[in-house]
């Protein structure tokens, strides 16, 4: 691995960084949202709402397992604000929370098989 051996400290290029920095805060967001795509199951539920909205049941059905799991997936996705429910009855609809979280998963998607 490359190593910098120099001892200067380039002032003008570190304020200038320093300046652009977001707030703490912002960051720590940032972080606790790329950890929520950190899991495989919540890709997967992830995936399954780019094509169509689904309930519990059908998400539990199409990846093989019980809804209680699914639902806490869900709430894990709710809370981060990537996804958004809508009732019908007694039936709970899932979807995408907005266009955005979709651009984030195709911007990652075409990160990893751009080589």
């Amino acid at each position: 691995m490359d190593i910098c051996n120099c001892t200067i400290i380039h002032e003008d290029i570190v304020n200038k960084v320093k300046r652009s920095m977001p707030q703490e805060e912002k960051l720590y967001d940032l972080a606790e949202l790329f950890k929520v795509f950190g899991d495989t199951t919540r890709i997967k539920i992830l995936y399954a709402l780019f094509e169509s909205e689904m309930c519990v049941c059908d998400i539990a059905a199409l990846l093989s397992m019980n809804q209680s799991a699914i639902s806490h997936q869900l709430r894990v996705l709710k809370q981060a604000g990537l996804v958004k429910y809508r009732k019908e009855g007694k039936v709970v609809y899932y979807s995408l929370d907005d266009e955005h979280v979709k651009n984030i998963f195709d911007q990652g998607f075409i990160h990893i098989t751009h080589k």
